[in-house]
């Protein structure tokens, strides 16, 4: 295969004579992909694809991850040429190759043996390549990517439950068909030993046979080898299983926590959602753990129960029997013992939830020296969990000590019950060997079953934690949101036409009957008193809230129908307090779109007027950023938070308040990086200083949730008593008066 064609499609398909420039590996596997996904109408963008850091060419996980985080889905497979060919009508098949670039297989022709390659940059209606077995093979990895169509946005979401894990369990059956096969054949191989005591005691002892002794040392030999690699083999694939359940878990649970809309953390405590969440990993230990271990014994059970019935039928229905009463005692306790471990885990997680608000507020705590009322506070809530947890230990306690009667007769009694069995052989039967033999796999039959029933008070503990995960998880999210809807070209035109929105919970509509529109490339000023609703407007725009009655449209287009996805990656919003992850300088300013480069980065800062400080730093770009932002000023981090806004050069920016905490000289700088920001885009600000919204082009006055007024300062000034009075009340200095509203307007004007 010419690897021009493939590998490397920018050297072919331009016009003759020209040789295009060559295009990185990467960005050609990337471009491959992309095309994929636009055939089931799927749009990506590059800029959003998020890489191993150490792996040089986009991988087949980090590729599928792209594409499902838009709503398709995508699954990376290894076949042979004789698999490949076989694929005819078949949308775009993305094919790996060695060099880190990939091809897109449109079609393929078994009888020919060619398959035809499209070359990712070219236009559709350029004619794909053939390419035979040999030159395909010389460059083909055998990797392959499937990207196939949207999910089905109808179809609810599962609720977080016992049939959810065991989906997610059913997931590996492969595993669980090896862990059983193993576990069968160790339960068989485990009957042996009984058995070579038996007659060991009873053949070998007995009439001192040498020979028989050899030849049993050497059958229990090879099976204790035998045993020993299937047990290894067996805790192998063990640990393989639940480290991939682990995963799925862990995955599955964190996406549906990042799908939840923004509305419900805001009415959560922090502290009380993460310890819900976690309480997620005492079901995946429980299932990891004594489910899966009380599983593997129960094929011991099985196969070793019968073989105790046959050495003693009296003894065996001993054994099933106490350990069905322990079930029965477990069972009688299981509505108390469960209501008490719900009371204990939700003491337990206010004590986790006060915790983690000393630690977020623990400036607050420190500076008002509030240390004895958060001290108090721990006290009280540490006092609910130490009663609790005597609570649930006590009745825990009582039901051990009710048990345990019946545990030390299948451990004990059923062993004194089988030597007297033995005294009396002429009667029972019972051997001394047998007895042995009964001994050794007594114990692995009564250990499952008790084990069985004690699984019955475990589950009281693992619902009781399922049932709190699924209160947070199985709320409703956004995914529909997220992964459907249009992907328009935004340009930032604005209309409200009779928007009304009420919170919930809310006497009073947050807005009411919204009507105004700005053109595309409008700097538009929302000003108001507090509560009158500026904040709601941008909550809004931003798909945040969506339940809202009359038209909100972005560039004509309701704002509902748009990805939810797409929209707040096209919007760039710089809030008042703005959160700065734990890393450096650079990723923090790329955080949102991973696949930028320094170029971009740089210019960002620029653009937000950054450049300077961080070039003083000692670092640059990959100054280290503390935990709270503690190693850099407050401007400094609102100017890091309007380049990680506008390095997606969005068309459209929000500014909530982003100036309100900046002392007057960082105020300045950010106030003076507006005007070029504005440049080609529509801007949104919210300030309670009108001073920064004077150069607006719109300035849009609320009052208790209506539009009072619009249009430019000097206008508003005029005609507008609200604005009037809030620039008179900024700009009025009290020992003098200040000067008179003609002068003012004048001024404006």
């Amino acid at each position: 295969m010419q690897r021009g064609a493939v590998a490397h499609p920018d050297q072919a398909g331009g016009p003759a004579g020209q040789t295009p420039p060559r295009r990185a590996p990467e960005l050609i596997r990337l471009q491959a992909v992309l095309r994929a996904a636009r055939f089931h109408g799927i749009d990506l963008d590059v800029r959003d694809f998020a890489g191993e850091p150490d792996d040089p060419a986009p991988s087949i996980p980090a590729l599928a991850r792209w594409v499902e985080e838009n709503g398709g889905t995508a699954r990376g497979m290894r076949l042979q040429w004789r698999e490949l060919v076989r694929l005819h009508d078949v949308p775009p098949v993305v094919l790996m190759f060695a060099d880190g670039s990939a091809g897109l297989m449109v079609g393929a022709d078994e009888a020919a043996g060619v398959v035809w390659l499209a070359d990712p940059f070219a236009s559709p209606e350029a004619p794909p390549v053939a390419i035979d077995a040999l030159r395909l093979e010389a460059v083909w990895t055998g990797d392959v990517l499937l990207v196939r169509g949207q999910h089905d946005s109808t179809r609810p979401e599962p609720p977080v439950d016992f049939a959810w894990l065991r989906r997610l369990v059913l997931g590996e059956r492969r595993l669980l068909r090896d862990v059983v096969l193993s576990s069968v054949v160790i339960s068989v191989l485990a009957i042996f030993p009984p058995l070579i005591v038996m007659q060991v005691i009873d053949r070998v002892v007995n009439f001192h046979s040498m020979a028989t002794l050899v030849s049993l040392t050497g059958l229990v030999v090879v099976m204790a080898v035998y045993e020993i690699l299937l047990t290894h083999a067996r805790r192998e694939i063990t640990l393989v299983l639940t480290t991939r359940l682990d995963t799925r878990i862990s995955l599955a649970v964190f996406d549906r926590l990042l799908a939840l809309p923004l509305e419900f953390f805001e009415r959560e405590q922090a502290g009380n959602i993460i310890d819900r969440i976690s309480a997620i990993y005492k079901v995946r230990q429980f299932m990891t753990g004594k489910l899966l271990g009380t599983f593997l014994d129960l094929f011991t059970l099985l196969v070793v129960l019968p073989f105790l019935f046959w050495l003693s039928a009296t003894l065996a229905w001993m054994t099933v029997v106490g350990a069905a009463l322990i079930g029965v005692i477990i069972l009688l306790a299981m509505p108390t013992v469960g209501r008490l471990i719900n009371r204990q885990i939700r003491a337990e997680m206010a004590r986790s939830a006060a915790l983690y608000e000393t630690v977020a507020g623990i400036r607050t705590v420190k500076t008002l020296a509030l240390e004895p009322v958060r001290r108090a506070v721990w006290d009280e809530k540490t006092a609910d969990v130490v009663t609790a947890s005597l609570d649930a230990g006590r009745m825990g306690n009582w039901v051990g000590t009710a048990v345990m009667p019946l545990d030390l007769f299948i451990n004990r009694g059923i062993i004194l019950i089988g030597a007297y069995m033995a005294i009396t052989s002429t009667t029972s039967g019972m051997e001394a060997g047998a007895l042995m033999a009964f001994m050794m796999l007594g114990g692995r039959v009564a250990a499952p079953l008790v084990s069985m029933a004690r699984l019955i008070d475990d589950l009281n503990e693992v619902r009781a934690a399922l049932a709190e995960t699924g209160s947070v998880l199985n709320r409703p999210t956004e995914t529909r949101a997220l992964t459907t809807g249009l992907r328009p070209p935004l340009h930032g035109a604005l209309s409200f036409a009779n928007v009304c929105f009420t919170y919930p919970g809310a006497s009073a509509p947050a807005l009411d009957d919204i009507t105004f529109s700005v053109p595309a490339g409008t700097m538009l000023g929302l000003v108001g008193r507090s509560g009158s609703g500026k904040s709601t407007i941008t909550r809004l725009l931003q798909g945040v809230s969506r339940n809202y009655t009359g038209h909100l449209r972005l560039d004509g287009i309701d704002l509902r129908e748009i990805n939810l996805t797409y929209l707040r990656r096209s919007c760039g919003v710089v809030l008042q307090d703005n959160f700065l992850f734990r890393g450096t300088i650079r990723d923090n300013i790329i955080a949102g779109r991973p696949g930028l480069t320094l170029e971009d980065v740089v210019r960002a800062a620029r653009l937000a007027g950054a450049e300077e400080f961080i070039e003083r730093m000692p670092a640059g770009f990959d100054t280290w950023i503390e935990e709270g932002s503690t190693n850099i000023s407050g401007g400094q981090r609102q100017r890091l938070a309007i380049a990680r806004a506008v390095i997606s050069d969005p068309k459209l920016m929000i500014l909530d308040e982003a100036t309100s905490a900046l002392d007057p000289e960082s105020e300045a700088v950010v106030n003076a990086n507006l005007r070029h920001l504005a440049r080609g885009r529509t801007m949104v600000i919210v300030s309670h200083r009108l001073a920064s919204l004077v150069e607006c082009h719109q300035i849009c006055v609320l009052d208790h949730g209506q539009v009072v007024d619009i249009g430019t300062h000097a206008e508003l000034l005029g005609r507008c008593a609200i604005y009037r009075t809030l620039w008179m009340q900024q700009n009025r200095l009290p020992e003098t008066g200040g000067p008179p509203l003609a002068t003012m307007q004048g001024d404006a004007a």
